[in-house]
């Protein structure tokens, strides 16, 4: 039976990260910690959170939250977040703190300037007027540390080491919800992995979809750490972020499936949200000479890699691919509108190059 049940959503990080501080800012002035702890977000939800354990004694506050991502893949999903306040002078307003599990900006680029705690402006913002609600409105002078326990080693699992986020991971959320797979945190860290690279020169980046078509390209072109950008399925938030904040030169990388829905003007390549189109690539062998049952073979054939075999077997293997790199070359310069001078490469399942277009 299909489940049809629609997908729940969840709470980010800097939402998690909020709910703590509140409860805890509340604890200092009170002597209790509210539980659970009513916060408010950017649009106006007032969700409730429940507090997983909590602690008050010398002047300090703690108190924490596990987090709950809903219905989406997020590497952070019951992740527990802590957070500790301890009051400061007047004046000192609310100044923020990497705690274990929280990494530290090391790179220029990103929306912190290197020697930050990374935890996010909006979350920032998020905590500061939580913590304003919580005293009455009136000003509040705080120190706040937030942690995320088991942090670091989740952090290897994300983009943070190669963005200059060291120790940790980072603290998200605009909005404080998560949308069950709209993906936000990786095409976030593209993002600011492409402002990472522009800050530091970099005047050639190399977009790949996976870890085998990287490695091959970057064996063509040895670009540095900080130009590579792990661009997943979401080609889209590459180009068009590109089309706003452009380098001279981009390579786009992946495997030759991929790469064909490129060709077709997907944006997105995941296999749930965009198909392989066989009787595209048919008609492609059809324009490069193949006879018509090779055509035909081409047109009922499952995957991409089973139509490169229908060519190979004809010897037109390299020719389609360099076919298929050439209309997602089209795709991509259309995207972004001029100004960036943009290659593609195909690669197989071995990291062998069967396709290339572009300078």
């Amino acid at each position: 039976m299909t489940d049809t049940r629609p997908l729940r959503k969840g709470w980010t990080t800097g939402a998690c990260a909020t709910a703590a501080a509140r409860a805890c800012l509340t604890a200092l002035r009170t002597g209790a910690f509210p539980d659970p702890v009513e916060i408010l977000l950017p649009k106006g939800l007032t969700p409730a959170f429940a507090l997983n354990r909590t602690s008050l004694e010398g002047g300090v506050a703690t108190a924490s939250v596990i987090k709950d991502a809903g219905d989406d893949p997020d590497v952070t999903h019951g992740a527990e977040i802590v957070v500790s306040v301890r009051l400061l002078p007047p004046g000192s307003g609310v100044v923020f703190r990497a705690g274990a599990g929280v990494g530290t900006v090391t790179k220029p680029g990103l929306p912190l300037p290197p020697g930050e705690p990374a935890i996010n402006p909006a979350p920032r913002a998020m905590i500061a007027e939580n913590l304003t609600l919580a005293a009455g409105g009136e000003p509040v002078d705080a120190e706040v540390t937030v942690g995320i326990v088991g942090g670091e080693a989740l952090a290897l699992k994300t983009m943070n080491p190669r963005l200059g986020i060291l120790g940790g991971l980072s603290v998200l959320g605009t909005t404080g919800v998560v949308v069950p797979y709209s993906c936000a945190a990786w095409i976030h860290s593209i993002h600011r992995g492409i402002d990472v690279a522009r800050a530091a020169g970099c005047d050639h980046l190399l977009a790949a979809t996976g870890d085998t078509s990287e490695r091959a390209a970057r064996a063509l072109f040895p670009v540095p750490e900080e130009a590579l950008i792990d661009m997943g399925d979401f080609a889209g938030a590459v180009l068009k972020y590109l089309r706003k904040h452009p380098v001279p030169r981009l390579t786009l990388a992946g495997g030759l499936a991929k790469i064909s829905k490129l060709a077709d003007g997907h944006m997105d390549l995941h296999s749930s949200r965009s198909r392989v189109d066989q009787g595209a690539l048919a008609v492609m062998l059809h324009d490069l000479g193949a006879p018509p049952d090779a055509v035909d073979a081409a047109g009922a054939a499952t995957t991409a890699g089973a139509v490169l075999e229908i060519a190979r077997a004809l010897g037109l293997d390299r020719r389609l691919g360099d076919l298929i790199c050439a209309r997602a070359r089209e795709v991509a310069l259309a995207t972004l509108s001029g100004g960036v001078a943009v290659a593609v490469l195909a690669f197989d399942r071995q990291g062998r190059e069967v396709g290339r277009a572009g300078p």
